[in-house]
């Protein structure tokens, strides 16, 4: 079907890249119908600010709201499609109702993998994730009285809820089976935010095998047989594309979503967000970032409308983290290799910007608390 027979867009997923993806087809010049359907029941929010500020109690729900779609979108929220028919062109939600649509957005995101898809819990233990505003006021609850908090996973996640933890009084163990960080960040940054850790008290433990077990108090159990009992245990491994209603379609949904370099999965079909799966230097690949959510959802939403004459997505490759004291902000390549050039600031300093070269050729700028706009860190990250 050419773009300019599109008369109703169905957008399944509304969270940041749903929600960035309707808007986009309204500033595109779209005038048909769209229908944004999402299984939370709030608008969408800010899902960053969860660990940043609505764990520490500094943010509430109303603090984290995106801007509100016009009413020329219209809303199904709380409520979830649970098959599709693409053929048919036709999805139907968990009320029974069904919903024709000439042109299809898959934002419907991922959800938080669990030691138990693992296979590293025993049935029945108490295991605590953290996705979605529902979990942030539940883990909130939990540390009201909680004085140990064990948490499986280093990466970003892992250490930005360690980091909410202390805030919150709690003591923190945090396992895993690499080095905290190193894969996300460096060897540079992972010290860095390491040792501000340390000096918040949290203690790390790697291992290469655990296991949750405890129905009531929860137990970590490593390999070596080393056993840490906390109030709560958080599982903080990574997440999983939300692709369950896709199933007995024709589309590639093998590690997520898989589409072209403009978001396009076949047909009218397009996907942005944590869900889709685009190409890359060593495959396709999800990349569950803010900022490639908002990028991926205006590239699927042009493409959607103008085919091949839209552009493909250039990936943002920006990021920042806030941990124990830290505002990092990064431009370029990550994790950077080796040591960086002090642009500002010097070994020791608490207020950075830094630079990574391979040669004389710059490939990443990062801001560690000193305020940066975004464009001159991007422009310390390129080439002159």
């Amino acid at each position: 079907m050419p773009a300019d027979a599109l008369r109703h867009v169905a957008v399944v997923g509304a969270s940041l890249a749903g929600t960035v993806l309707a808007d986009a087809l309204r500033r595109n010049g779209f005038d048909g119908r769209i229908t944004l359907i999402g299984g939370e029941a709030s608008p969408a929010y800010s899902r960053p600010a969860l660990s940043k500020g609505v764990l520490t109690g500094k943010e509430q729900l109303d603090d984290i709201l995106l801007h509100p779609l016009g009413s020329d979108v219209e809303q199904r929220l709380g409520t979830h499609v649970v098959s599709v028919d693409l053929d048919a062109r036709r999805l139907v939600l968990d009320d029974g109702d069904e919903i024709a649509f000439d042109g299809l957005a898959i934002t419907t995101g991922a959800r938080a993998r669990r030691l138990a898809d693992l296979g590293a819990a025993e049935p029945g233990a108490r295991e605590t994730t953290f996705r979605d505003i529902l979990d942030a006021r539940r883990l909130g609850g939990e540390l009201d009285r909680a004085r140990r908090v064990v948490i499986v996973g280093a990466g970003i996640l892992g250490m930005e809820l360690a980091s909410a933890c202390v805030d919150r009084g709690a003591e923190v163990i945090l396992i895993d089976q690499q080095p905290p960080l190193r894969a996300q960040l460096g060897e540079f940054l992972a010290d860095l935010a390491v040792a501000a850790a340390l000096e918040r008290g949290v203690r790390f433990v790697q291992d290469a095998s655990v296991r949750i077990r405890g129905r009531e108090t929860p137990v970590v159990e490593l390999g070596d047989g080393r056993r840490f009992e906390g109030d709560v245990v958080i599982s903080a491994v990574g997440c999983l594309p939300n692709v369950e209603w896709l199933a007995g379609t024709h589309l590639d949904t093998a590690g997520g979503v898989r589409v072209d370099s403009r978001g396009r999965a076949g047909g009218n079909v397009v996907a942005a967000g944590d869900v889709a799966a685009y190409p890359s230097g060593s495959g396709h690949r999800r990349t569950p970032l803010w900022n490639s959510a908002m990028e991926q959802a205006r590239t699927a939403a042009a493409a959607l409308l103008r085919g091949d004459e839209a552009p493909p997505l250039i990936p943002p490759e920006y990021f920042w983290t806030e941990q124990f004291g830290l505002a990092i902000k990064a431009c370029g390549t990550l994790p950077p290799a080796g040591q960086p050039i002090y642009l500002e600031g010097g070994p020791g300093a608490s207020e950075l910007l830094l630079q990574w070269r391979s040669g004389d050729v710059p490939t990443t700028a990062v801001a560690v608390n000193t305020r940066v706009p975004v464009k001159k860190l991007r422009a310390l990250s390129r080439r002159a």
